[in-house]
């Protein structure tokens, strides 16, 4: 799929993660740092490989909108129940940072493998031009004979003093 696509599926997916362990503990637990991993790595899955970077900076950022939609909501959630929204965000970052840096370790990790999958796919689909030698031209034979014929002749003066035989 394409990365745009991609990139709103994610969000889509980590808000239902997101809702769900808001719903049941009410608060960020584990279960949504599972949830948020299980996310990034389907997107690098699903993304198509000319969109790998919509992936590849997709897991910081989504993160860091979701626990800012939750600070918006409700500060305790994330932080402190007193606390002001940067305080939220910057707590529900910190929290969350285990959960962050899996997720982007193995979603770049997907990505990895896949970018070296596809290279040696098109290392191994090769046509005779990639492994022919380029053609050359070599000419061979002995080197031709010169001869030399005279169609007339004057006598050139002085004679020459040479006597010649025929």
């Amino acid at each position: 799929m394409t990365g745009s696509r991609v990139t709103r599926l994610a969000v889509v997916a980590a808000l239902v993660v997101l809702a769900l362990d808001l719903l049941v503990q009410r608060r960020l637990t584990f279960v949504f740092d599972i949830g948020f991993v299980l996310v990034c790595i389907g997107a690098a899955l699903a993304v198509h490989p000319r969109d790998f970077f919509h992936v590849g900076v997709l897991p910081p950022l989504l993160l860091l909108g979701l626990i800012s939609l939750v600070a918006i909501v409700h500060s305790g959630w994330v932080g402190q129940t007193g606390d002001g929204f940067v305080q939220a965000v910057v707590s529900g970052l910190a929290h969350r940072a285990t959960g962050l840096l899996a997720a982007y370790l193995l979603a770049l990790g997907v990505l990895a493998i896949r970018q070296r999958v596809i290279a040696k796919r098109r290392r191994s689909t090769y046509s005779k031009r990639e492994v022919s030698p380029a053609p050359t031209r070599a000419t061979t034979g002995s080197p031709s004979e010169k001869s030399t014929t005279v169609v007339g002749s004057e006598p050139h003066s002085p004679e020459s003093i040479t006597a010649s035989s025929q």
